[in-house]
């Protein structure tokens, strides 16, 4: 495990309409979330991948704030910027250089001057350098240091800003590079028992545990050890803010996951038996199949079924539903309470991480695909057909495949779906997803 890098994060903090969305919107390179004139409609777009010369990293968006009234807004912007104090890698505050200095702004930077995570400030809507650059240097008194000027609607100064942010983050944290254990995130909605699962495996007489504080987060990890091997437990769950806003827990809790899940091997999707698999559970299990991570959909609470022959059936067949886009993950039917299965769980997650790091030979693989093509014909149009010239893995979590074509257009979703089929018809891969890469090539650089 050693290539695992861990992607810093960076959080946006700031009033509503300074143009965090935005500065979002261009960083991830297209519009996702549709920017209104409605202050705190943009609850969409949580976060974003970004990559700046060869720095990638991720960034989350804090949460919608309602302009409601001035003491409100102050309000929703110290949870964002708690948010912010204990995901992040480094945090960006944006102000906007056209509505001045305001009085909220100086008491988040307050916060933010007294958290130990390095602080960029950024003033947005300076389209004029010029016009402006007087204005830029009134938030020196914000106190947290050189305002960096951007626009980001014009693209102007984004540069300076992200050399700036990738400047502050941790070098290839060296802990987490050598720390070979299985790092297993336990993911899910509030309470359907991520905690009780936890608690469960560290009183099981077989199962040490420490605390060992996260070394590049607040989030504490448990270590689990289980017959003679260890594991490392990220645990979204203790991090419950006493919060009567349920859309901002939401907000809260998928910051929290995509801040676990990208440390993590392999995550453990927690489903509550009682309630059933709902949307929710769709929209956080995404995250890890975005993520490309191994997946372990564990239905908790088992124990308070009513069972007849075919519940565990009924009960995949909608699991299988709801969460079509990963067939893939492994399902198990658990009891925190009781600890049923929880012994599974340990040989289901040394299975996932195996997958999720397999390697293919080279021969073997472009038997499979010849096979494969043998059997069903790849598609064509107007007389054209798909031809497959040879096929390599490129890397491992998850396993990922390059297909050399000749026209990448002919390469339909459909068949590369077959083909992945036909790969894990041999190799199984079970619990982790495949990527495939499609590169054209000429028939006469073939």
């Amino acid at each position: 495990m050693a290539d695992h890098k861990i992607k810093p994060i960076v959080a946006v903090v700031g009033r509503p309409n300074v143009g965090k969305s935005t500065l979002f919107n261009v960083l991830a390179g297209e519009k996702i979330s549709i920017v209104k004139d409605t202050p705190g409609i943009t609850r969409d777009r949580i976060y974003v991948d970004v990559t700046w010369l060869d720095k990638a990293f991720t960034l989350i968006d804090t949460g919608g704030i309602e302009p409601d009234s001035n003491d409100i807004i102050l309000s929703q912007m110290r949870q964002q910027a708690q948010i912010a104090m204990d995901t992040a890698d480094v945090i960006i505050f944006m102000v906007d250089v056209r509505q001045g200095l305001v009085d909220a702004d100086a008491k988040v930077a307050d916060m933010l001057r007294r958290c130990r995570k390095p602080v960029v400030l950024v003033v947005n809507k300076v389209d004029n350098f010029d016009k402006y650059m007087a204005d830029v240097y009134e938030f020196y008194n914000l106190g947290i240091g050189e305002p960096f000027a951007i626009s980001a609607a014009n693209r102007l100064g984004l540069g300076e800003m992200l050399d700036e942010v990738i400047s502050h983050f941790p070098e290839g944290v060296a802990e987490d590079i050598e720390d070979e254990r299985p790092k297993v995130a336990i993911v899910g909605k509030p309470n359907v028992g991520k905690s009780s699962i936890i608690n469960k495996l560290i009183g099981e007489d077989r199962v040490i545990v420490s605390d060992i504080a996260g070394t590049t987060r607040d989030a504490v990890d448990t270590e689990v050890t289980f017959g003679d091997k260890e594991y490392v437990f990220i645990d979204t769950a203790g991090l419950r803010r006493k919060n009567k806003i349920k859309e901002e827990l939401e907000h809260y809790m998928i910051v929290r996951t995509v801040s676990a899940v990208e440390r993590a091997d392999v995550v453990v999707m927690v489903i509550d038996a009682v309630e059933g698999v709902t949307e929710q559970d769709a929209k956080i299990a995404g995250i890890a199949h975005e993520r490309g991570k191994g997946v372990i959909i564990a239905v908790n609470k088992w124990d308070a079924i009513e069972k007849d022959d075919k519940t565990i059936y009924r009960f995949t067949e909608k699991v299988r539903q709801t969460l079509s886009y990963m067939p893939y993950a492994e399902l198990l039917f658990i009891s925190a309470k009781t600890g049923q299965r929880l012994p599974k769980l340990f040989d289901t997650i040394d299975m996932v991480i195996e997958n999720h790091s397999m390697r293919i030979q080279t021969g073997v693989l472009n038997e499979i695909i010849t096979e494969a093509v043998a059997l069903q014909q790849p598609p064509s149009d107007k007389g054209k057909r798909l031809r497959i010239y040879y096929a390599t893995q490129a890397a491992v979590k998850p396993p990922t495949f390059v297909l050399f074509v000749n026209d990448k257009e002919l390469m339909h979703f459909s068949y590369t779906r077959y083909l992945e089929n036909k790969i894990r018809d041999t190799f199984g891969f079970k619990g982790t997803p495949l990527r495939f890469i499609i590169r054209e090539r000429k028939e006469k650089d073939k």
